[in-house]
């Protein structure tokens, strides 16, 4: 009876510490116009298990970031960034993004892209909805770094679209 009893309890503990370890689902970007370059600069931290679950989405297989072939992790991570994350200098406009590499970090991983641009900016549109589709409750921060100044933005589901002006 005690060994059942220790049992259940064990059982109880780690689902409630497995709830409890990754409760949120959020990622944060960091944006940096570098006017000499003329491109923006992109660091981007999401959760593992979130990345890696928005990638194995209508996959015959799910997708590790560890494990999984490495052109076919940098194809989807690239169409993925793609289809959620769009830069423009206008309203509806989509600026190319280059997935420049990935960098682990314990239960994250940080991607790096650059959005290069055709001339100086003092504003540009984001329209950022990276993993809304997996989790309705995903919150995406955005910092931003330009013309000497520097601002957060929050994008979740309803608001997946900002103007950043400087």
């Amino acid at each position: 009876m005690l060994r059942k009893q220790l049992l259940l309890f064990l059982f109880l503990l780690t689902a409630s510490l497995t709830a409890w370890a990754h409760a949120y689902h959020a990622s944060i970007m960091d944006v940096r116009y570098n006017a000499q370059k003329q491109q923006l600069e992109i660091a981007l931290k999401v959760f593992t298990d979130d990345f890696e679950k928005a990638l194995s989405t209508g996959r015959p297989a799910s997708i590790d970031l560890e494990q999984s072939p490495k052109p076919l992790v940098t194809q989807l991570t690239t169409d993925l960034l793609r289809r959620q994350l769009a830069f423009g200098t206008r309203a509806g406009e989509t600026l190319p993004l280059q997935l420049l590499g990935m960098q682990k970090e314990s239960d994250a991983h940080w991607l790096y892209c650059t959005v290069k641009l055709t001339k100086p900016l003092t504003s540009f549109n984001l329209r950022h909805s990276l993993l809304l589709p997996t989790f309705s409750d995903q919150m995406n921060i955005v910092n931003v770094e330009a013309g000497g100044k520097k601002q957060s933005l929050l994008f979740r589901d309803g608001e997946e679209e900002q103007k950043v002006s400087w």
